[in-house]
């Protein structure tokens, strides 16, 4: 069959926001052909192998399986990393939580940096790249999160980067940081976003977490300072509609500096602040 018209068919079959684009993807995604070959040689046959193939990542994406679990990968950053259903499929809006990370990090540090719920990795990879003089410790509580993780590290060689396996702080018990940085589950239990887009897919741990969505929250930024040395800096993605909730949480455990800025789509995204020198 040709590409042009396996185009066509996925493009009538899938019911999504941009079909064409959909297709284009999964085509260059399953069988190695580029979007640019595809436009140039439209009238090109495929094998058997790769229209099968094409296939059957058309019937999984009608299913409602996400596009990054039917490849594998998901790209952020400057990266292309390795997914899979036991972890979150990174987004553009955690980027804006690596940037408001890496504006706080002097070029030349040599930080202890941990980052918990690692999931991908995607978070501590990229401080880890653009701070090569850091020593970043991701953490998770999923051990086969931490498989996809260490994998990501090896495929980006990086190496200024441990793993550690437990509940947000309990695996660094002892240690102490000059940053610690989150992108928790925070969408309440009964959130009807929960059953849009891509989030059915997705591991319930690393999306909700109990009633408000701040159950995850309360507790980092209350055990955080065991973990934080004074004047460090607790950094955190949350709900569009969280920040004056976690700016509270973090006054109320003697935090200042506090801030808040917005995702792309120019909603509050990330909040944080620094520990106080006094503790």
């Amino acid at each position: 069959m040709r590409i042009i018209d396996l185009l066509s068919q996925a493009r009538t079959s899938l019911n999504s926001q941009d079909p064409a684009q959909e297709a284009e993807y999964l085509i260059e995604a399953i069988c190695g052909i580029s979007r640019s070959h595809q436009l140039i040689h439209p009238d090109e046959e495929l094998s058997e192998k790769q229209c099968q193939q094409f296939d059957s990542a058309i019937k999984r994406r009608i299913a409602g399986e996400p596009l990054a679990y039917i490849t594998g990968s998901r790209g952020f950053w400057d990266m292309d990393l390795q997914v899979t259903p036991d972890v979150l499929i990174p987004r553009p809006d955690t980027e804006c939580l690596v940037e408001q990370a890496l504006q706080r990090i002097p070029a030349d540090a040599r930080w202890q940096i941990v980052d918990l719920g690692t999931g991908s990795g995607a978070i501590a990879l990229v401080l880890a790249r653009e701070r090569p003089l850091c020593d970043i410790t991701a953490t998770d509580l999923s051990m086969a999160a931490l498989v996809i993780a260490k994998e990501n590290a090896r495929l980006q060689d990086v190496k200024n980067i441990s793993f550690a396996a437990g509940s947000w702080f309990q695996p660094i018990k002892n240690r102490l940081f000059e940053m610690i940085i989150c992108n928790p589950p925070y969408i309440p239990v009964d959130d009807p976003h929960l059953k849009q887009s891509d989030l059915p897919a997705e591991p319930d741990h690393a999306l909700i977490s109990g009633g408000d969505g701040l159950d995850a929250i309360r507790k980092i930024i209350s055990d955080s300072v065991l973990h934080l040395k004074p004047g460090a800096f607790l950094l955190l993605e949350h709900g569009y509609d969280q920040a004056i909730k976690v700016t509270e949480l973090l006054c109320n455990e003697g935090f200042k500096e506090i801030f808040t800025e917005k995702d792309y789509g120019g909603n509050d995204r990330v909040t944080g602040g620094r520990n106080s020198d006094e503790r």
